[in-house]
C-alpha cells in the first residue's frame, strides 16, 4: 500500500469529507486533493499534522506502511507484570547523602541562617551628587571666558586659498 492509499484510508477512518479533513488537520483543501489524486506527495509537515490530530495512528504504518494502522491498546488481561529488580546498596543515593555526616556537609551547616545574607558584605560605592531643588537656578557655563581667551591669543594667517569659477585654485602661504 503506497502513501497515497494510506492517507485515503485515514480519511475514510476519520469519517470526514476531504474538505473537512483538510480543515481538521489545518492544511489547504487543494493539498488533500493533490495528494489523494497522486499529483503531489505529502510532506513531513503534512504527515506530522495528521499524526498530531490522530495520535492513535501507528507512526511506522503512516510513514512506511509496516504494521497495523492503529496503535494496539493492551487490555488488562494482556498486561504482563514485570517483577521489580532488587535494589543494590553498593552506592548511596542522592538523598541518603544529605543526612550522612561522612559526606562532608552536615544538614545544620547547610541551612541558611535567617537574617544573614550568603553574599560577602562589600560596601556599596555611593556617589553623592548635588541635588538640584526646584528653586535653585541652573548654572550657565561661561562661554565668554573661552571666547576671551581665543581673542587674547595672537592670530596668524597660515594659508590663503583662492577658488576660481573655472575650478582652479591658488594657495598662498605667508
Amino acid at each position: 500500500m503506497d502513501l497515497k492509499e494510506r492517507i485515503s484510508k485515514i480519511i475514510a477512518y476519520s469519517e470526514l469529507s476531504l474538505s473537512e479533513f483538510a480543515d481538521e488537520i489545518e492544511v489547504q483543501r487543494s493539498s488533500i486533493s493533490h495528494i489523494t489524486s497522486g499529483r503531489n506527495k505529502p510532506s513531513l509537515d503534512f504527515l506530522m499534522k495528521i499524526k498530531n490530530r490522530f495520535p492513535e495512528l501507528e507512526w511506522e504504518w503512516l510513514i512506511e506502511g509496516k504494521g497495523e494502522m492503529l496503535i494496539k491498546i493492551e487490555t488488562p488481561e494482556e498486561i504482563k507484570i514485570i517483577p521489580e529488580k532488587p535494589k543494590t546498596t553498593s552506592l548511596p543515593d542522592l538523598f541518603s547523602l544529605i543526612n550522612d555526616e561522612s559526606f562532608g556537609v552536615t544538614e545544620s551547616e547547610d541551612k541558611i541562617k535567617i537574617g544573614i545574607p550568603r553574599e560577602s558584605n562589600i560596601p556599596e560605592h555611593i556617589v553623592e551628587t548635588d541635588k538640584i531643588s526646584d528653586s535653585q537656578r541652573l548654572e550657565i557655563p561661561e562661554s565668554k571666558s573661552i571666547l576671551e581667551s581665543v581673542d587674547k591669543q595672537e592670530v596668524k594667517v597660515k594659508r590663503i586659498v583662492l577658488f576660481y569659477e573655472n575650478g582652479k585654485f591658488e594657495t598662498f602661504e605667508p
